[in-house]
């Protein structure tokens, strides 16, 4: 899915602003390009080196910590390839000056040898960027020291940061967070793998100044939160009960998220509160709470998969796998092109202001299928829902109804009171998942195929394929 649309995405990167103005509001500023090279120098950090050395290539500095300390705009660290260990606060954790616009500060992995930044002592961070800006982090792996006590891989919880690039990252079996920002203007988060942390692949916590804002979160995957906890797998005393792959707190955003993975974590899968919050082309499946939460206003869902609630576990729970939970009236939310699959059930398949229902809000459902398989998994909208429903494919055999809003029940025989196209029966996919990876593609025969709207259908489909492929466009994430 990723190699297909590495061209596609590398426009997006710079269209960012415009798609994010597009799907309902927020800054029109993009996340500034990557940055390049601007004439600093080069320094060098080996596990054989020294820090009495003068940082070059043939005499390399040792400490990671010592060498980011030394660093002026414009210059590049270089970590060698090699396990460097990280105990004493704080000079073993990496701590740069800030860059500039013109001159961009990067530390990096060496090519082709990635080192590892492994933590113990119950260290707080590896790298800890509050207050700074300009900086690029790149091909570096974070890690404990073989189950040794070690909180996050990167945070900057201590000050506002902008204009900050991390980029392909590896981040594993960390104490608490793989990410941990409070407050950030400008940031891209771009092909990292962030998984088995205790507390969540990425969070942000309550902010003091803005929260997070034009952020950018590409190809990445965020998985198996908390299914480790000091140096234990699943270990049953890890404090956090719901840590999520991405969990984020209030702001105003604009926040996109393409082509990213959240599974198998052991709270939500995606739970942003972060108005316009757009995510698309991207997978959440089996994790063990809600699979996709969103609370801001002014957000879209597009052309994503989303299945496996419990992750395996039947086990009824008040989770579901897509919930809108606002106070804030007026909020508006979309989601075109959406597969949404439940074997569960027990709870409702997509839940809309349950808990404030009466703060009138609008959400538009076109082109999206809801397979509720499960016993008694129906759509619940508020009452102060205001609903556009059309194009949809709607498949619950074992409930009595497929949408409850107040005192009205709608049954499949009753779609076309909901909207236009709006049509019944199993959609035929190529295997389901509970727990498992399921393919969600289309078998042929499937009552989805050409059946969709071409209003505000994307241009592409989950797979990067083109839209329509057929005679017409397909309702869900994938265009057969």
């Amino acid at each position: 899915m990723r190699i297909a649309k590495l061209i596609l995405y590398a426009v997006l990167i710079l269209a960012f602003g415009i798609a994010l103005f597009a799907c309902g509001g927020g800054s029109s500023s993009t996340p500034s390009p990557s940055p390049t090279p601007s004439g600093g120098n080069t320094h060098y950090v080996s596990t054989t080196g020294s820090d009495s050395n003068p940082g070059t290539r043939e005499q390399p500095w040792r400490n990671p910590g010592y060498a980011s300390r030394r660093l002026e705009p414009g210059d590049t660290l270089i970590i060698l390839g090699g396990r460097y260990v990280l105990e004493e606060y704080d000079s073993d954790i990496i701590i740069p000056s800030s860059g500039r616009a013109d001159a961009w500060i990067t530390i990096k992995g060496e090519e082709g040898n990635r080192p590892i930044l492994a933590g113990r002592g119950n260290l707080i961070t590896a790298i800890d960027l509050s207050g700074k800006s300009y900086i690029v982090i790149e091909n570096i792996e974070i890690t404990s020291d073989n189950g040794a006590l070690f909180r996050d891989g990167i945070e900057a919880i201590n000050g506002p940061v902008e204009h900050i690039v991390l980029r392909d990252l590896y981040i594993h079996h960390i104490d608490e967070y793989g990410i941990n920002i409070r407050d950030v203007n400008d940031l891209q988060i771009i092909n990292c793998q962030i998984s088995y942390c205790g507390f969540g692949a990425i969070g942000g916590p309550d902010p003091s100044e803005g929260g997070w804002r034009n952020v950018l979160i590409q190809n990445c995957e965020l998985t198996y939160s908390g299914h480790y906890y000091q140096g234990v797998v699943d270990n049953p005393n890890n404090p956090y009960d719901r840590p999520d792959g991405l969990g984020l707190e209030q702001s105003d955003g604009p926040l996109e998220i393409a082509d990213s993975l959240f599974a198998h974590n052991k709270g939500d899968g995606l739970d942003s509160k972060v108005k316009n919050t757009y995510v698309h082309e991207c997978i959440i499946a089996n994790n063990s709470c809600d699979g996709l939460k969103l609370w801001g206003g002014g957000s879209k869902v597009e052309n994503c998969l989303i299945y496996g609630r419990g992750d395996g576990d039947s086990q009824p729970t008040p989770w579901n796998p897509v919930v809108i939970d606002t106070e804030e009236p007026n909020s508006t939310f979309e989601f075109i092109n959406v597969t949404i699959d439940d074997e569960a059930g027990n709870q409702y398949i997509m839940g809309v202001n349950y808990d404030h229902r009466d703060i009138p809000i609008t959400v538009t459902m076109r082109n999206v299928i809801f397979s509720g398989r499960g016993p008694n998994s129906p759509i619940f909208l508020s009452d102060g829902t205001t609903f556009t429903i059309d194009h949809c494919l709607f498949y619950m055999p074992n409930s009595s109804c497929v949408l409850v809003q107040g005192g009205n029940s709608y049954t499949s025989s009753q779609l076309s009171q909901l909207g236009e196209g709006n049509i019944y029966g199993d959609p035929m996919f190529v295997r389901t998942g509970f727990g498992s990876e399921g393919d969600y593609h289309l078998q042929s025969g499937s009552p989805a195929i050409d059946s969709g709207s071409s209003q505000d259908a994307p241009s592409i489909d989950l797979d990067g394929n083109s839209r329509p492929q057929g005679g017409g466009y397909d309702i869900g994430a994938y265009e057969r």
